[in-house]
């Protein structure tokens, strides 16, 4: 996940919140919800992209344990 996906995704959460308690502060249940629903999705996309970063990272450490470099086609390696 790229630094800039990371801010975007942090954004709409803060986002997201401000709506939750500017909601919770004007008595409007139904901006409150959407600020909710809107950081409730921002977290999961933070949380799918985390899922991924430790694919990654998992790849990465079984590469570097047999010695393969990052692009090298398993299919060639025999």
């Amino acid at each position: 996940m790229g630094l800039a996906d990371k801010a975007k995704d942090k954004a709409e959460e803060l986002a997201g919140k401000a709506k939750a308690a500017a909601g919770d502060a004007t008595d409007n249940p139904d901006l409150e919800t959407e600020g909710r629903m809107q950081e409730s999705k921002a977290d999961l996309k933070q949380a799918g992209e985390n899922v991924k970063d430790s694919g990654d990272d998992i790849a990465d450490a079984l590469r570097a344990a047999s010695g393969a470099v990052k692009g090298d086609d398993p299919d060639t390696m025999r």
